[in-house]
Order: structure tokens, then sequence, then C-alpha cells
């Protein structure tokens, strides 16, 4: 489950200038310019990333990356042999299993409303169609070569979004009332834009107005370029850790001093968000980082790592924000619903261990009350839904025990692969799989959140390969040059 044979050369169209019948030789301007106008091997993903706030806009978001998997994936019919990641196995099992679990969309769960309208087939579809895209892109953005998609500039694409999180933080923070209704809207058979999980997507909002804080009507939370404050959360946790690597680490002069000047830019909407799981998530990238540094004796950037940290808390807690992130942290509002979903998911996935029930289910009652359905003096009761406190708890519900593990089961394998590249992309790349790991406990990773891990494990498996065939070069080379050596000592003795 590690790779497959290596990806075949495809043969391209010879140069300008060079050609078997002699160097003199020139294409025809038609044939220039039929060349001129093919788009780049790597186009889908540049689309993907420099276009979303775009598909965002449109009401795209859950529909993009299945359509933009259709080129990536003639690509790869086009390429004969395709290389997969480590534990890509365990990850075809996922596939597999959320393919089966529709089997059981007409099952009723324990302590759950009987599934009824045509919704749950909609919803189910979806998530399939969207699984077998990512994972499109992943073995895309994996054979890609190094003259197609170099990884800087992968990354520098990781850390584009990370700049338009931002921006979209800002924008959700001091603008929280800007709310439109996507254009695919008016599109859509009045039948599907009813569905209240299409009518969430078409009307697209960039942030989300909770009571959160204690003693307080409502807080708005940024949410933009994305559907959720805790996907926007998730998200600039991963796409943080790559800008600070391209901007950062790999920057120089003006680049780098951008890229501290993001960095300390996203505080505010970091704080802003309320977001428990993204300061966690970021106090883990921290430490890790640091066991990292520590174990290759790096304590020069050890120590100023740890400086530049302790500077950033103080001014947080210094400044108004402080006051904001102590209050968040003493309201956990949303800890016994988290508490009461995800006993129930368990009690789901006791019911149907292999197959699951193929999506989420609406609870009966709710933490609050028995009682089915919200009420004036009962806001927060009702039909909460099984499987949307986190990816863990969605993939116990909709796929059963299998599910669950074979999702853990490809982050930890794939951790534990590439655990030996100690080089930024390295450290990064694993720092974002323990993220995806601990976040599965908290948010839902479908789509955005699952495609930033896939790819990340893209770029890891290209870098590992890279690494392979510096050694081996490195290799040979000290053979060549022990060869000669090694001759004239056996003939001078």
């Amino acid at each position: 489950m590690s790779t497959v044979a290596p990806l075949r050369p495809t043969p391209g169209p010879e140069p300008a200038g060079r050609h078997p019948a002699g160097p003199a030789y020139a294409p025809p301007a038609e044939a220039r310019r039929r060349w001129s106008m093919r788009l780049p091997a790597a186009w889908p993903v540049t689309a993907l990333f420099v276009l979303y706030p775009l598909w965002w806009a449109l009401g795209l978001p859950s529909f993009i990356f299945a359509i933009l998997a259709v080129p990536m994936a003639v690509q790869l019919f086009r390429r004969g042999n395709v290389r997969v990641p480590p534990g890509f196995g365990l990850w075809l099992i996922l596939l597999a299993w959320v393919v089966l679990s529709g089997l059981m969309l007409d099952i009723t769960a324990p302590n759950t409303l009987t599934p009824n309208g045509f919704g749950r087939y909609i919803g189910w579809g979806i998530r399939a169609m969207n699984y077998t895209a990512l994972t499109v892109t992943m073995l895309y953005v994996l054979n890609l070569s190094e003259r197609e998609l170099p990884r800087k500039r992968l990354l520098r694409l990781f850390g584009f979004m990370a700049v338009i999180t931002v921006i979209g933080g800002y924008v959700g923070a001091l603008m929280p009332q800007l709310k439109f209704v996507a254009p695919l809207n008016y599109l859509l058979p009045g039948v599907i834009a009813k569905e209240p999980f299409v009518h969430r997507l078409m009307h697209v909002e960039v942030a989300q107005v909770q009571e959160v804080l204690a003693g307080e009507a409502s807080s708005p939370r940024p949410a933009a370029p994305f559907e959720y404050t805790n996907t926007w959360g998730e998200n600039l946790a991963i796409l943080l850790i790559w800008f600070i690597v391209a901007w950062v680490v790999l920057g120089r002069g003006t680049r780098r001093l951008f890229g501290y000047a993001v960095v300390l830019a996203s505080l505010f909407p970091i704080v802003y968000s309320l977001n428990r799981g993204l300061w966690i998530g970021l106090v883990i990238g921290a430490v890790y980082v640091a066991l990292r540094l520590a174990l290759r004796g790096r304590i020069v950037v050890l120590v100023g790592l740890s400086l530049a940290t302790a500077l950033v808390g103080v001014a947080v807690l210094a400044s108004p924000l402080g006051t904001l992130l102590d209050e968040r942290m003493s309201n956990g509002h949303s800890d016994d619903i988290r508490a009461t979903l995800s006993s129930g998911a368990v009690a789901a996935a006791n019911h149907s261990p292999v197959l699951g029930y193929g999506g989420n289910r609406a609870l009966i009652g709710s933490n609050r009350s028995i009682a089915i359905g919200k009420s004036a003096d009962c806001r927060q009761c009702g039909n909460r839904e099984l499987g949307s406190n986190g990816q863990l708890w969605n993939l116990l519900v909709g796929q059963g025990y299998v599910g669950a593990f074979c999702y853990s089961a490809f982050f930890l394998w794939c951790l534990w692969r590439f655990r030996h590249d100690h080089t930024p992309i390295g450290i990064a790349g694993s720092l974002v799989l323990i993220l995806m790991l601990f976040f599965q406990f908290l948010y839902g990773s479908l789509n955005t959140t699952l495609a930033y891990g896939l790819i990340s494990v893209a770029l890891l498996a290209r870098n590992d390969l890279h690494l392979r065939a510096q050694r081996r070069e490195a290799r040979l080379a000290a053979a060549e040059a022990a060869g000669p050596r090694a001759l004239t000592e056996r003939r001078t003795r």
C-alpha cells in the first residue's frame, strides 16, 4: 500500500528550434498557436485555489471539487500507471463503505426520527461524489511532475488561500450581516433548491451570528469564504501552516516580512471567531514544531520561536481580545450538545457497526429537552443531527466503525510513513495530519478541510520521492568517486 509502478513520462511536442530534421527547424505558426493555447497540466489545481472565492460566491463550494475532478481524472487516465500514497488501500475501503452505506438510508437509527423525504438520498449522493472527487484530487497532485506543478508553487497556492481566509475573517467580523443569494440558486429546480442542505449553500453568509458568550444576545463569528465558522477555523489552522512555510521559513526579504505581517493580522479574526478548537489546534501546532526542532538540535530556532510565541500571547492577553478569549473559555455553551451528540453517535454505531446508516440522523429531543422540535421557551431544543459535531462522529453514524477506523488509520499510516522527513515540508505536512486527526473529534472535514488534508498527503509523498531521488543520486556519485580510488589502491598494493 505504498506506491505502484512510477508514472510513465508522456511524450510532448518538440520545442521550437529542435527537431529530428535539424536544429534550424521551426514548427509552423499555426502549430505554435495551438501549443500556446493549451492549458498547463496543473490548471485544475490552480483554479481550485485561486478561484475558490468565486466558487464560494457562486454557491459552488460543495460541487467545484467534483467539477474539477473530471479533467483531473481524464489526465490520470491518459497517463497510465498512477502513483498512490501510503495506506491507500485503507482509503479505498472507506470509499467503498461510503457507497455501500447507502443501503441503510431507510433504516431508523436508535433514538432518532424515522427517515423520510428525498433529501437523505441527495445528501448521500453528494457525500459519495465528493469523497470520490477529493480522492481524484489527491492522486492528481501526487502524479504531477515537479515541472508541471513545483512544490513551491503548491505551497504558494496554500498561502494564497490563507490570505483569503484571513481577509474573509475580517469581513465576517466587521460586516457580519452581509449575506446574499448565490446565482446558482436561480438555475436549480425548485424541489432541489428548497432542500435544507442545498438552501444553506445557496444563501451565502460571511459570518454565523450565534449565542456564545454569556450576557450577549449574539456573537458574529467569521465564516467567509467557507460555509461555517468551524470550517473557517480548521481551514485557517491548516492553511497558516503552509503559509508560514512558504512565506516565512522559505521566504526572504520582503516576502518574509509580508509573511510576518499576515500572521500578526490573523490574530484578530482568530480570537474574534470564538473558535476554541482553532485555538487548541494552534497550541498543538506550536508544541509539535517545538518538539521537532528540539529533537533535531535546532535550539536557536526553538528559542526564537518560543520568544515570538510568548510575545504574541502577551500582546493578545493585554489587548481587548484577551477579555474576549477569557469569556469564551468560560462559556462552553456547546459542551452539553456535543456530549449528547457524541454519545448518540456511539449508540448508533453500536446498533449498526459495519455499514452505519448512510448519513446523519435527526435526534429525538436534545440535551435540553425530550420534546420533539423547538419552542418559544427553548430555542436550543429540537432535533439536532447525530454526526454533525465532528468527522469522527459523522463516520460512526454514516459508515459505522469500519468507516471511522479507515479514515483515522489512513492519516496515522501516512504520519508514520513520513516521520523521517525533517524538511520544512515534512514537518509542516506531518503537523497537518495531526490536526486532521484532532479536528475530527470537533468538526466535519468535507469538503475543503479534507481536500487540504489529502493534498497535503500528496505533497508529503512527492517530497518523499524527491528526497529518495536525492539520496539515490548521492549514493551513485559516492560509488563513482570511490570506484577509481579503490582500483588505484588495489594496483599499488
